[in-house]
């Protein structure tokens, strides 16, 4: 397979042979779902369009006409992906000069977000509202996640091998692939790979429940093919028995983060402990948080100022 060295060859066929020759077994199938969603993109939207003919004008329609079905972040992720492709094809000399330059990035209003994260006083009523008994079920996990802030093909990833009970630790080093046919897959990232310090009460719990269990084998995972959808199924009646705002299981790992740092653990900490590639992700993921804490220190600092005396 090679990248046909035409100007007038179809531009979605071009990224279509660009896609398996440089993406292909080098990024995780998620991403390359990506990959060929905005592939199928451009078969609706420039069906007839030839490489040669990808100027600035015809690159901004592209962008324009995507930005009319997607919110503006969306159609920012559809531009990358197509960007890397187009400089190639400039390299190549099957397009005279980079279209992408200076466009301007559109997109629909971004709906309403339902509720991210849970304050203490409803974490606690989703806590109480669990049904926990002496056998592990989707009610554990959903208390796991609470306390870890774990993703949820991490948590469903955890072995016996994987709590050190000893150190009251938890080590995150794989996920599993519940979106296609089972099984171990990589982290995330590199920094993904972890270890998570657990509560004596959780340590204790979880003791019990796993005792006797495979060393190497998925504790939450059986026979069946597990969905995201179910266990979020389970935490909305969960959360509408408890009273409080329905959140999704990402929304638990939200709650995690945002209790730590409004307890005042370092967000560099938070980083670590959520598994993300750098405290950047952190900071942009919970600037208000960030922004609603520095708030209180500025509070502090000129209370502090203003009981200095001059004498």
């Amino acid at each position: 397979m090679y990248i046909n060295n035409k100007r007038n060859e179809l531009f979605h066929e071009y990224y279509r042979r660009w896609i398996h020759i440089y993406k292909e077994g080098a990024i995780r199938a998620v991403t390359m779902n990506k990959y060929l969603m905005t592939h199928s993109w451009l078969e609706r939207l420039i069906p007839d369009l030839e490489v040669g003919e990808m100027s600035r004008i015809a690159y901004q329609k592209l962008i324009n006409d995507y930005a009319i079905y997607h919110e503006r972040q969306t159609t920012m992720d559809f531009h990358h992906q197509l960007k890397s492709s187009i400089l190639d094809a400039v390299d190549d000399g099957l397009i005279d000069r980079d279209p992408t330059r200076k466009v301007i990035i559109k997109g629909k209003q971004p709906r309403i977000k339902k509720q991210k994260y849970l304050n203490q006083y409803e974490l606690h009523k989703l806590l109480d509202s669990l049904e926990l008994d002496g056998h592990l079920n989707w009610d554990w996990f959903i208390l796991l996640v609470a306390k870890t802030g774990m993703r949820f093909s991490e948590a469903l990833a955890l072995t016996p091998n994987d709590f050190d009970f000893s150190r009251q630790v938890l080590s995150i080093n794989k996920t599993w692939d519940y979106k296609y046919v089972g099984g171990f897959l990589p982290t995330k990232n590199k920094s993904s790979v972890r270890k998570i310090h657990l509560d004596w009460q959780t340590i204790i719990q979880f003791s019990q429940l796993i005792k006797g269990l495979p060393n190497d084998q998925p504790i939450f995972v059986g026979i069946k093919p597990v969905y995201n959808s179910t266990i979020n199924s389970l935490l909305k009646r969960r959360c509408e028995k408890a009273k409080i705002p329905v959140i999704s299981l990402h929304g638990l790992r939200h709650t995690h983060a945002s209790l730590l740092l409004f307890a005042g653990v370092s967000t560099a900490s938070v980083a670590r402990r959520l598994g993300h590639s750098s405290i950047a992700t952190t900071q942009k993921t919970y600037l208000h948080i960030i922004q609603e804490l520095e708030n209180k220190d500025i509070d502090i600092v000129m209370r502090s100022l203003s009981g200095l005396s001059l004498g």
